[in-house]
């Protein structure tokens, strides 16, 4: 009878021994498939986006802490296609473009670029634009006034060319203002009350 108890004993301790092994290896098939996205000098408040070569967001995520970004991502599991990672911080945005191919997934770093966003302040009346512009594209930069009903009419306009920094200064009456700047592709645009 002891011997029959201490045997039963042992088949339940297998059989869980068992199940366990069996759930940590199921785990570790799924995590097998995950792709690791590190990013180095990332701030709290960075937003991370997954998009698609359409531009349409997959996903977003505000970045918690300061540092260093790790996340584990299935990107297998998308459609075959080119998708990218965009990071936004205060003043760029870096792109890091991916493709997935028959559940394959492939980054590659030379295809990794960084774009400068447009740095608006007004201070005493003026209303200061500057960029970073290291490619040298065209810059459209556009100012409109806006009555009290909300209508803009264009005040300003001005195309900068082969120029990696623009920097610009406006002297605008009081009132209220949207500036379009447009560069790289992207439009940024900031609101001035005055």
């Amino acid at each position: 009878m002891k011997n029959t108890i201490r045997n039963t004993k042992k088949g339940i301790l297998m059989v869980a021994l068992l199940a366990t092994v069996t759930g940590f290896a199921n785990n570790a098939k799924r995590d097998a498939k995950k792709t690791a996205v590190v990013i180095e000098n990332v701030k709290e408040g960075n937003l991370l986006t997954l998009k698609d070569v359409y531009g349409i967001t997959l996903y977003k995520e505000a970045i918690a802490t300061n540092g260093i970004y790790k996340k584990g991502f299935d990107l297998s599991e998308l459609p075959n296609g080119d998708y990218l990672f965009e990071l936004e911080k205060d003043l760029e945005i870096k792109t890091i473009p991916f493709t997935v191919s028959s559940n394959k997934v492939s980054f590659n770093k030379t295809d990794e670029s960084t774009y400068f966003k447009p740095y608006v302040r007004e201070a005493n009346g003026l209303v200061y634009v500057s960029k970073l512009n290291p490619s040298s594209a065209d810059t459209t930069i556009k100012v409109y006034a806006i009555d009290i009903y909300g209508e803009s009419r264009l005040s300003f306009t001005e195309v900068v060319e082969n120029s990696q920094i623009v920097e610009k200064v406006f002297k605008l009456e009081k009132g209220n203002y949207k500036i379009e700047i447009h560069s790289d592709n992207k439009e940024y645009t900031t609101f001035i009350n005055n």
